[in-house]
């Protein structure tokens, strides 16, 4: 049957591309490696320093959600060929539907290992941390910031991430002028670095009673979380530490207390602050891993054209150089403008349905 040649045809187109996403995986590697982890998880000393052994679960689990993505698109696809041997062997136009449906179950799964592979950054499998900042425009930018907030926020709950908000300055009549949280889970930085840059935003403003429109812009600022055998050289001299009364509404982002820490690292004038601990000592921990985070990023940026993985990052962040366009009005449209991806469902992006932007972004920086 003709339909039954289409789909051999369409499997065979992607058998060579299943191969080779076997071969970028070293499955043997893998395999090794999750035995090596398994290994140390079994020591009878194993718990003895939990940051340790957190960290080789969470290593360990990488690895195997790779091996068993690999392991579901290989059975979608062996089950699929089956499957449509027997159709064409007897003759059955009644499995046609169950076939397509097969089919396209491999198709899901090899595209969501390939994208998988694609985050082989040093620090793409960590947690994430993300700083948002309202460009010029009063009331209507920080709106627009929060709306940002909301909808990484809404992003990292679908994908079962955590969202721990380390610092929130609220604006004077909505929204906030910025915030920076921390999100946790596998793989957040590898998915979250496509976001870093300017975002602009262009409807008519709820705060203009004439019904105008109007251009907003935000920057979002994404650092890897640094794990600890990561040295970074810092000097207690360079450092100016400020503590500050924390703020928020009402509470609702913060807790209201004079533990607030704001560090400001002289030689290079990056700021860092953080406010959401109840103590003063555990902000200024959390903040100097900030720091750290974003000076390990300084140095990386100065060697930029030997790191090829983070290419993307090299424009520098301002205002009308955008990486992404909200436009609500006159028509409705998301556009990335690195990879041109795009959608005209912009309420499904606000409420956090980024995957396809990320995954393009992903693509186009592997090439």
């Amino acid at each position: 049957m003709l339909e039954f040649d289409e789909y051999k045809l369409e499997l065979e187109k992607y058998k060579g591309a299943v191969e080779e996403l076997g071969e970028s995986l070293n499955l043997a590697a893998l395999r090794l490696k999750v035995e090596e982890l398994d290994l140390k998880a079994s020591e009878p000393d194993f718990w003895s320093d939990p940051a340790k052994s957190q960290k080789i679960l969470q290593e360990a689990s990488v690895y195997k959600n790779k091996l068993q993505g690999y392991e579901e698109m290989m059975r979608a696809y062996e089950d699929a060929q089956v499957m449509l041997e027997m159709a064409v062997e007897e003759d059955d136009a009644s499995m046609e539907p169950e076939i397509r449906q097969q089919i396209d179950e491999f198709i899901r799964c090899y595209e969501q290992l390939r994208i998988r592979t694609l985050l082989s950054g040093e620090f793409d499998a960590g947690n994430a941390i993300i700083t948002l900042h309202a460009g010029a425009g009063g009331t209507e930018a920080c709106d627009w910031n929060e709306m940002l907030f909301r909808m990484y926020t809404r992003w990292a709950e679908k994908k079962g991430y955590k969202v721990e908000i380390l610092d929130y300055l609220d604006g004077e009549e909505a929204g906030c002028k910025s915030v920076t949280m921390q999100i946790s889970g596998e793989n957040a930085f590898g998915y979250l670095k496509s976001e870093k840059g300017v975002h602009r935003l262009v409807r008519i403003s709820p705060f203009d009673s004439s019904g105008r429109r109007h251009t907003s812009f935000a920057s979002c600022d994404v650092m890897p979380e640094l794990s600890d055998d990561i040295e970074v050289e810092i000097n207690m001299d360079d450092l100016r530490i400020d503590t500050y009364r924390s703020s928020g509404a009402g509470g609702q982002h913060v807790n209201k207390t004079d533990s607030a820490i704001r560090i400001t690292h002289l030689p290079t004038g990056i700021v860092v602050q953080c406010q959401n601990e109840r103590s003063q000592f555990q902000n200024k921990d959390k903040a100097m891993m900030m720091l750290k985070a974003k000076l390990y990023e300084v140095e990386r940026e100065k060697q930029m054209e030997k790191l090829s993985d983070i290419r993307g990052e090299v424009k520098e962040i301002g205002w009308g150089s955008q990486i992404r366009s909200y436009v609500f009005h006159p028509y409705s449209m998301v556009k990335d403008h690195r990879t041109n991806e795009e959608t005209g469902n912009i309420q499904a992006v606000m409420d956090g349905d980024l995957d396809a932007f990320m995954n393009a972004y992903l693509v186009w920086l592997s090439k």
